[in-house]
């Protein structure tokens, strides 16, 4: 769809001069971020994490405390897979706490604060000593 606009940005233009305007752009479907909760119980539940990742729109949070207490090999297991994927599509990939992972896609960061370390998990604490 073409719209004229006949001297609205320069009065100097002829008549015959118009500005296209391309609304198929506008009009193009905008995906959005979707930050999805996982919980790890077993190996079998990072394909689910896979799928939502290689979809390139989605930051995952996974909690792994389940599958930590219930079996420690297949928690190293499940984490070297999915970092792998992680690596293979230039994401991130980082601890929150002992009790949950973060995985994201190349279009997001994960701050690791000033010095390239995580944030402590309690600064009050750090403060004290």
């Amino acid at each position: 769809m073409v719209f004229g606009f006949k001297g609205v940005f320069n009065k100097s233009q002829s008549s015959d001069d118009y500005v296209e305007l391309d609304l198929s752009q506008a009009k193009a479907r905008k995906e959005k971020i979707k930050i999805r909760q996982f919980t790890l119980t077993k190996y079998d539940d990072i394909n689910e994490i896979l799928a939502a990742l290689r979809e390139g729109y989605t930051i995952a949070f996974i909690d792994i405390r389940k599958l930590k207490s219930k079996d420690i090999i297949e928690l190293k297991r499940a984490l070297t897979k999915i970092k792998k994927t992680v690596d293979a599509m230039e994401g991130s990939i980082a601890g929150f706490g002992d009790q949950a992972i973060i995985a994201s896609p190349d279009f997001a960061e994960i701050y690791r604060g000033p010095t390239g370390q995580s944030a402590p998990a309690n600064p009050k604490e750090d403060s004290l000593m």
